[in-house]
């Protein structure tokens, strides 16, 4: 079925409808109503209540008891927007930096366009899902029954990538997307005046040991054949210039695939933080949190993906697997499937995920449609 013109166009006013009112995590209740009419207008049956604000969509067609599932991310993140769009975000200090409006509008888009399908034999379920910044709503909806409801033999879901030319998707085998954890670690020490550093203590300098510290783990005990990344992202401490505090907080990220790895970072970790702020008469306070794990592609699933994206006339291209970390990871541990890189790039200034001045790029939307199209006619198109 060929994507029409109308149908693009009616994501489009809801993408910037939707961007116009972003919603931080399992906070999409506008969203999720939005969502909720446009499937119930199209007659396709409604699941709620997971992880608060997520919905799912069930349309089945003929007598095939095959089911597949798609998903798209609804949660906006805690940046103030610096588009200048006139649909710019009318809530402060919130905005659709990473694109999931546009997430929410092509997977919309492709649940109307099927509802009018006759073409089709088996159950599609449309989940959108809250809180995939950090939270882990993948997670949270699972917990809340998701799969014990329904039970789809593979499961797909793409995000917008700026960093690819449009026409363009990567759908790897295997790892698409790293694991990570977050951590803080309070460096504690005894407080003096600064022109007194002898009396006390000093987390400053503790804390800036560390932070080179920690480097070593990627430089010197990950084999240089395997990923990691350890990035100290935040420090604070300190009220005045004179005054040499007591605390130094200091807050990062890891990321890795190797399961190995990851074990070998937190490790590492909690020893070089202890040893090294000793060594200064600290005390190191170490909390580690693991939050996602690597996003992998099921082979054959991505092989689908391949094939629809083909049909659907875009370029299938390959890449790297990106250090960043997705949580349609936990949905891939429970059931087959695959994640895909939908190229979103634009012309001239091409700001990244998370930037103030990040915008969907609109011109994809039609990709993206017919990508779902085309998958629906691979999976559940009538012989």
């Amino acid at each position: 079925m060929s994507v029409t013109d109308d149908i693009v166009e009616l994501a489009r006013r809801w993408r910037q409808d939707l961007h116009r009112h972003p919603e931080l995590a399992f906070e999409e209740h506008r969203t999720s109503a939005f969502i909720a009419s446009v499937l119930g207008e199209c007659g396709i049956e409604l699941r709620r209540g997971y992880g608060k604000t997520g919905i799912v969509g069930t349309l089945s067609r003929g007598h095939s008891s095959r089911a597949i599932a798609i998903r798209a991310d609804m949660d906006a993140l805690a940046i103030m927007e610096q588009t200048g769009a006139a649909h710019a975000s009318t809530v402060p200090g919130v905005m659709h930096a990473c694109g999931h409006d546009g997430h929410v509008s092509m997977l919309l888009a492709a649940a109307k366009a099927a509802a009018a399908r006759t073409d089709l034999d088996g159950t599609v379920h449309f989940i959108f899902q809250p809180a995939e910044e950090v939270y882990g709503g993948a997670r949270v909806m699972m917990d809340d029954g998701l799969f014990r409801d329904i039970s789809p033999a593979s499961i797909y879901a793409l995000h917008n990538w700026p960093g690819l030319e449009p026409g363009r998707v990567v759908a790897r085998d295997g790892a698409m997307m790293a694991a990570f954890a977050t951590f803080q670690i309070d460096v504690v020490g005894r407080g003096a005046h600064g022109a007194m550093p002898h009396e006390g203590a000093d987390p400053v300098t503790a804390a800036g040991q560390l932070i080179s510290a920690l480097q070593a783990i990627t430089a010197r005990n990950v084999s240089p054949l395997r990923s990691s990344v350890v990035s100290v992202t935040q420090m604070t401490g300190g009220d005045t210039y004179n005054v040499i505090p007591e605390k130094v907080c200091l807050r990062g990220t890891t990321r890795w695939f190797d399961a190995q790895v990851g074990d070998l970072i937190e490790r590492r970790l909690a020893h070089i933080a202890t040893h090294v702020c000793a060594a200064h008469e600290c005390v190191a306070q170490v909390q580690y949190d693991r939050r996602y794990p690597a996003t992998i592609n099921h082979a054959g699933s991505a092989e689908v993906l391949r094939a629809a994206a083909t049909a659907a006339g875009l370029d299938v291209v390959d890449a790297d697997p990106s250090m960043a970390s997705e949580d349609f990871a936990f949905m891939l541990e429970e059931r087959s499937g695959a994640y895909l890189w939908l190229g979103s790039q634009r012309d001239g200034e091409n700001p990244g995920l998370h930037s103030p001045r990040f915008d969907f790029n609109d011109a994809v939307l039609a990709d993206g449609i017919a990508l779902w199209d085309g998958l629906l006619t691979m999976e559940l198109g009538q012989a």
